[in-house]
């Protein structure tokens, strides 16, 4: 379909940073006006879990400028709205956590798994204190789905969730929402990312993620599923990354 609209020019003055560097490089940006409901700037902020501070210091846009866009004072160009919305996405889909937390002896603390007879025990407590809409992630995920069965000093839990689940010590929140395609929910009612999506979060987080747990459930679906990676989907950027991954767990069980 052809969208409609009108091609407008773009002031440079409007945004900093990487906005003002693509509307220099494309000199006009194409807004549409025929349908699409683009998300607010606050939408978006909050799809990163990032504060304003935050999310000013990543767009290089000034906290003011953001704070009046927030609360409706002044309204941004819609070609700004789109811009952030196209980078947000990317954001996303390339996120890496910076650091594996610290321990702080002001937050709260999870179960231990040395203290369940069993994975799932362990991880219905944790969802207990964290909260029923909270989804697994990376390791916990693949427990989950039974093809890993974690370590007794497993201490990082990997979840989607909301601001509160970083009150507890331990949890590492890669975001705060997850398409549902990307969830299942296993007979415990436990819901975790979907193997794919696992795989991805993994090689995105491999700078700080232990790998043996992926590399163990990468093999598990080799043998499988005949002998082959059918039915993955691996983005380009990834593919060189996974090509390695994909051979160190062919080989797995024979090290």
């Amino acid at each position: 379909m052809v969208p409609t609209g009108i091609l407008s020019p773009v002031p440079s003055c409007e945004v900093g940073g990487i906005l003002t560097c693509i509307a220099l490089l494309t000199q006009w940006v194409y807004n549409d006006f025929g349908g699409e409901i683009i998300m607010d700037v606050k939408e978006l902020r909050m799809q990163l879990n990032e504060t304003q501070n935050e999310f000013s210091a990543r767009y290089n846009i000034p906290v003011r400028t953001i704070q009046n866009w927030e609360n409706g004072v002044r309204t941004p160009p819609e070609y700004v709205t789109a811009l952030l919305k196209q980078n947000v996405e990317k954001d996303l889909a390339n996120r890496m956590a910076i650091s594996v937390p610290s321990y702080d002896p002001s937050k709260k603390e999870l179960p231990l798994i040395e203290q369940y007879s069993s994975t799932m025990a362990w991880l219905q407590a944790v969802r207990d204190c964290l909260g029923e809409n909270i989804v697994f992630a990376l390791d916990e995920a693949l427990m989950c789905e039974g093809s890993y069965l974690g370590r007794i000093d497993q201490w990082v839990v990997w979840v989607y969730g909301d601001a509160s689940v970083s009150d507890y010590n331990g949890v590492m929140r890669i975001g705060t929402a997850i398409a549902p395609q990307n969830v299942h929910t296993n007979k415990f009612g436990l819901s975790y990312t979907c193997f794919n999506r696992t795989l991805i979060d993994a090689m995105t987080n491999e700078n700080i993620l232990d790998m043996q747990g992926i590399t163990e459930a990468l093999s598990y679906y080799y043998e499988t599923h005949n002998q082959s990676f059918d039915g993955l989907f691996i983005p380009p950027e990834y593919q060189a990354q996974f090509d390695q991954l994909a051979e160190e767990a062919i080989n797995y069980y024979s090290y």
